[in-house]
């Protein structure tokens, strides 16, 4: 049985590691390089970055923080926010990341998904899927721009779609659930990892160590993300690992 992943995110503006709630009242939590580095000794699986002001001078930012942790840690790095084009993965893999998130900018060109599956490999990339739950109940739409702008469409038509054209992972968030801390949005991410056969990674809800376990004994997640848990240290990933091996729940240690 594959091991279950525990990531932790970075959002990143500037070259800062910041946290807020949905990019608002943005705090200052460090160096991302050192932050990357006390990841990856606690025993986290993969890191994602987020590149929150994604602007130009932002990506150049990035990439020169991508290849400061890449010399120093040794999982796979995820790099996220404002990529557009195929320039921006090759110039982020050639920096070090091991894997690129794209999110508005699929859903503005899902051509982009194959083009890049094509040239780089599929494993290389991950669609980020924002959902949103529809106000009747029916299912859940694709959101983007943080949640700010629903597209109207369906969220599991659109991941079989993504995992059509090439993706080799989705990284799903539940708006619903985003910054609540009443845990991961189960409904949802099983309702999204019952129809395909890539990689689902969870985000969006996490608030105590319970909700690791119940993301994975009662969905088909493979991995689950976090940020603020790890960032203010309520719990460690070293304390999530060790309860999920009490509960059954396969882990690498």
């Amino acid at each position: 049985m594959l091991t279950k992943r525990i990531i932790p995110c970075l959002d990143v503006n500037n070259g800062r590691v910041v946290k807020g709630v949905n990019f608002i009242n943005l705090k200052d939590v460090g160096d991302p390089v050192e932050i990357a580095e006390y990841y990856n000794r606690q025993g986290a699986d993969e890191i994602v970055f987020l590149d929150i002001t994604a602007t130009h001078e932002g990506r150049n930012t990035m990439i020169d923080v991508v290849r400061r942790t890449a010399e120093k840690v040794f999982i796979p790095l995820t790099v996220g926010g404002g990529i557009r084009e195929l320039e921006d993965f090759k110039n982020l893999l050639r920096a070090g990341a091991d894997k690129i998130s794209i999110n508005s900018a699929a859903v503005r060109d899902k051509n982009l998904i194959n083009r890049a599956a094509e040239r780089f490999g599929s494993q290389c990339v991950v669609v980020a899927v924002d959902g949103r739950k529809r106000a009747d109940g029916t299912g859940w739409n694709v959101v983007i721009n943080g949640g700010r702008i629903d597209t109207g469409m369906d969220l599991i038509t659109w991941v079989k779609e993504v995992e059509a054209l090439g993706a080799g992972e989705i990284l799903l968030t539940s708006m619903d659930a985003d910054g609540t801390k009443k845990g991961f949005d189960i409904e949802l991410t099983d309702a999204v990892a019952s129809e395909i056969k890539i990689p689902v990674i969870a985000s969006g809800g996490c608030g105590k160590i319970e909700h690791f376990s119940q993301v994975f004994k009662e969905s088909g997640a493979d991995a689950a993300l976090a940020a603020s848990l790890f960032h203010y240290r309520e719990l460690t990933i070293e304390q999530v690992k060790k309860y999920l091996k009490n509960e059954n729940i396969p882990v690498r240690l």
